[in-house]
């Protein structure tokens, strides 16, 4: 029987576990633990408390903070009552935070810490209530902490708390979440219960098989969609173990102390994951090269005999030639194991979203007998479309549709989806709402296509693909997850719209570049004068061009353009998800590309520093 809210669905997964972990964190150097029912009843102290202190149905909460239990707490807390949740990141400035606030009718907040507290204060903005979650000593009674709400609840307790939830409906608004206005305003996406429970029950059709048993490390913040339905919503809808790490930089270690079995993540981290195991062999010695480029030849061919089997020969497990099977073990043993050591010794399952890729990458971690599943969705479709099925997932592609949910292409390309798991359109926006539908297909914006089994493609955003003064169009962004799978490069961003030809910005990958270096005796005191430098211009040109050389001419960037600034999601450059502003890095760095255009010679890539 299908729940009809998520309070249902968490309530389902207390009864069966009430003793199972339910979160994990690090705090002041010591493992903290929360089961399924401590959260359970932490979930209706807090709901108390707010109906208590007047959070009314329908009304509009933002959660300002990064990943922690008491945000899964004020999300359930919220669903309960019939409010609505708001998730603003955390990192965003004060001017997008007070637009947000007034564009969803928000009238009270929950923060992390004082440094949302001031953020939330400076921009004006009046609101009924501010709850903080981690007080310090302040001078300021304009605000409630999270355990004053909760003790409320506890002593208030509402009498009718378990009826008032159990008839929430399907289709009564969850939650607004924003866009992350690359390309303008956020706008506030409108989901419903039954929006993110269609995803789920889509979802666990196709996708990895998620236990009790499992630990997952969830390190994206819970205001972006993907992580909270796939590190969120449905890990706490089967009794899995949720642990967060502290914050990117600290994965490793995390890795290490809480051995997840399964993790989501956007390309970013397995990008860095792939290019330190790369390096890391090319500082090795010879026979250490020979022995894990033996490794992944065998786990290659391997991944060839998975993709190909049939279904018998999976529930036999008798799908590789024993040659080939005895050649695998001898892998494993030498090199698979040590790999999967470095992240945790248990991981059975990634998953990537969130962005595009890259089909080496991918194809690397399959042969090292780390399954990494990519999928597909947006904000506005709760977030997922297709995902790659465990069996026979195909690199490359963003997998098969989820069987609840109806896909078609528009005759230009544009991908256009129908089913369960779509908004209801955008909170006080009515004409983008109607500018997003065509009878009742919702337009993506992205460009894709289908192959031949099935398995849909997604090319790029359909807004960003390249036309250029010859009549030929490039699409992007496969050509920036080439040049990013350089060891040297961190991001890039390729231009050209209206020009002869494309030229490629490049932000290096300092982690790296330093090294190299200084052992060619090249000094690093100085990131601008690192770049440039001739042989640090030379290897990066080079990354470019090497990288780039499968596609056709017109899609290789005859020019690069080396930004030694760092982009960051404090200068602006990137999302909270990590992707680029293209717009953004195009209009700042536009004089120093009209120049670029302007050196009539294309024979060879030239760089360019700022």
């Amino acid at each position: 029987m299908k729940v009809a809210n998520v309070l249902q669905m968490l309530n389902r997964t207390v009864e069966q576990y009430p003793n199972h972990i339910a979160y994990q964190w690090k705090e002041e150097g010591s493992i903290q633990k929360l089961t399924y029912q401590n959260l359970w009843n932490r979930i209706k102290g807090f709901a108390n408390g707010l109906t208590y202190i007047g959070i009314k149905p329908e009304a509009k909460v933002a959660i300002i903070s990064n990943s922690n239990p008491m945000w899964a707490i004020s999300d359930f807390a919220l669903a309960s009552i019939s409010a609505v949740s708001v998730p603003i990141y955390p990192t965003i400035p004060a001017e997008q935070v007070a637009y947000i606030i007034k564009n969803c009718d928000i009238t009270a907040a929950i923060v992390e810490n004082k440094e949302q507290y001031d953020k939330l204060i400076s921009t004006g903005v009046q609101l009924d209530h501010m709850i903080m979650m981690f007080p310090q000593q302040m001078e300021d009674d304009g605000f409630m902490t999270f355990k004053e709400v909760e003790n409320i609840g506890d002593n208030q307790a509402k009498p009718n708390w378990e009826q008032s939830w159990q008839h929430i409906p399907r289709d009564q608004l969850l939650t607004i979440m924003n866009t992350s206005g690359t390309t303008g305003k956020p706008k506030g996406v409108m989901l419903t219960h039954g929006n993110i429970l269609a995803n789920i029950e889509g979802v666990q059709f196709w996708v990895v098989e998620l236990l009790p048993e499992d630990v997952s490390l969830s390190y994206l913040p819970l205001s972006h969609i993907f992580e909270r339905l796939a590190g969120h919503y449905l890990p706490l809808s089967i009794g899995t173990t949720i642990s967060y790490a502290e914050n990117i930089t600290t994965i490793p270690e995390n890795l290490q102390e809480f051995k997840p079995t399964v993790m989501t993540s956007v390309p970013r981290l397995f990008e860095k994951v792939y290019t330190k195991i790369q390096s890391e062999m090319e500082n090795g010695s010879a026979m250490k090269r020979k022995i894990f480029n033996w490794a992944l030849s065998v786990g290659e061919e391997k991944y060839k005999y998975y993709l190909n089997a049939t279904i018998n020969q999976y529930i036999s497990q008798d799908y590789l030639p024993k040659k080939l099977a005895r050649k695998w073990k001898i892998a494993n043993k030498l090199v698979y194991q040590k790999v999967k050591n470095q992240l945790g010794g248990r991981l059975r399952g990634l998953v990537s979203g969130g962005g595009t890729l890259n089909a080496d990458i991918a194809r690397f971690f399959w042969a090292l007998d780390i399954p990494l599943l990519e999928g597909y969705g947006l904000t506005e479709t709760s977030p997922i479309i297709s995902t790659n099925p465990f069996i026979r997932a195909k690199v490359g592609t963003v997998g098969k549709i989820l069987p609840n949910v109806e896909l078609k292409m528009a005759p230009d390309g544009e991908i256009l989806v129908k089913g369960p798991n779509i908004t209801q359109g955008y909170y006080n926006n009515p004409q983008e709402t109607e500018k997003a539908f065509e009878d009742g297909w919702f337009k993506t914006g992205d460009i894709g296509k289908l192959d031949e089994d099935g398995y849909l493609k997604v090319i790029d955003r359909k807004k960003r693909i390249l036309v250029l003064s010859t009549g030929m169009n490039v699409a992007p962004a496969p050509v920036e997850t080439a040049i990013n799978e350089s060891a040297y490069i961190s991001q890039s961003l390729v231009v050209g719209d209206n020009r002869k030809y494309i030229i490629a910005l490049v932000n290096p990958d300092y982690e790296n570049v330093i090294p190299w270096a200084k052992a060619q005796g090249i000094r690093t005191d100085s990131k601008e004068a690192l770049c440039k430098d001739k042989k640090v211009q030379q290897l990066l040109n080079k990354e470019v061009a090497t990288l780039t050389k499968k596609f056709t001419n017109y899609a290789q960037p005859k020019k690069v353009i080396i930004i030694s600034e760092e982009w960051t999601i404090d200068g602006g450059e990137l999302t909270p998800k990590l992707s680029l502003k293209a717009d953004i890095i195009e209009n700042r760095y536009q004089d120093l590309i009209d120049s670029v255009y302007k050196e009539e010679s294309v024979d060879h890539q030239v760089a360019v520093t700022v």
